[in-house]
């Protein structure tokens, strides 16, 4: 039996999870509606569909993961359940940030404004700049795998079982979270740098309109704005994803403590449905999509009172 604040905590999680699915689910059908539509596939519906995808298969990996390890923990201790979870979990949450690396690169050549040769070389070639992070993505998988592998099996040998990564040693989580996590660093660091540039170019911008006394918030300085709100956004809500994992992985040095386990997965799916939300209130077509939703939805609950005697 669960706790009292185990049981809110869990609430908590399910809640992100349900409203992850929603969010994520509706930014890949409405631009996948949207290229059936126009019937043509650009490269940042392409983006924001597979970014919504990989974080749907996310928030359910984490949410499948918190309840076998809750209430069915005996499934850890037969078959390969671990390692499916284990590579699964390595495929998606690293597919997630590339993408979302991709799609910061998108709004900084898009929006910033430099006169130097090599962003105007960069900017005329948008969409093959846009498949280095999954060059990346190709490398990290390639280097992370087999430290998955690596790690799995020096558990199973240490705990004389098929648990996998439970009842790890306090030694070796630094060890297990830095070889897991390197193959994000690359992707992360270079939306970093994209956030960073993009303040430089808002800076400049602002500076040059103010010499001018044109105005200050031109349609050029809202676009900066927004594109800034859904880059810093990701990297607070990824943080929090990162400290939600790092959590998730020192419970196994402490596996009869639940409530630490529930509270890291909480913490971890604030990342993948949070960020979504962001999206949707930043992005117009999405913004307009859902206030059309609403408005659908207001006037159905609207006629439902009506039609009752």
């Amino acid at each position: 039996m669960l706790s009292v604040g185990e049981g809110l905590l869990l609430f908590v999680a399910v809640s992100e999870t349900v409203l992850g699915v929603l969010g994520n689910g509706f930014i890949g059908l409405v631009n996948c509606t949207d290229c059936v539509r126009n019937k043509k596939f650009s490269m940042i519906s392409f983006i924001l569909t597979g970014l919504a995808t990989s974080r749907i298969g996310l928030l359910w990996l984490i949410i499948t993961d918190g309840f076998v390890r809750i209430f069915f923990p005996e499934m850890y201790s037969s078959g390969n359940l671990v390692d499916y979870i284990s590579y699964s979990w390595i495929i998606l949450n690293q597919l997630s940030v590339c993408l979302a690396t991709s799609l910061s690169v998108f709004y900084f050549l898009k929006i910033a404004k430099f006169s130097h040769h090599i962003f105007l070389w960069l900017k005329r070639r948008l969409n093959r700049v846009l498949l280095i992070p999954m060059g990346l993505l190709l490398i990290s998988w390639l280097f992370t795998f087999p430290q998955m592998v690596r790690i799995i099996s020096d558990n199973r040998i240490r705990n004389g079982s098929t648990t996998g990564v439970t009842n790890m040693h306090k030694d070796k989580f630094l060890t297990y979270q830095i070889s897991l996590n390197l193959g994000t660093i690359l992707p992360f660091l270079l939306c970093l740098i994209t956030c960073f540039l993009l303040i430089i170019s808002l800076w400049r911008h602002n500076r040059k309109m103010k010499l001018n006394a044109t105005g200050f918030r031109d349609p050029s300085t809202e676009a900066h704005i927004k594109a800034m709100k859904v880059l810093i956004s990701f990297v607070i809500l990824f943080f929090l994803y990162f400290v939600g994992v790092a959590i998730e992985t020192y419970h196994y040095t402490q596996p009869e403590n639940k409530v630490l386990f529930i509270f890291g997965m909480a913490t971890t799916a604030i990342y993948p449905w949070g960020h979504s939300f962001i999206l949707i209130l930043g992005n117009r077509k999405l913004k307009q999509a859902s206030l059309k939703v609403l408005k659908h939805v207001k006037c159905w609950e609207r006629e439902k009172l009506l039609r009752i005697p």
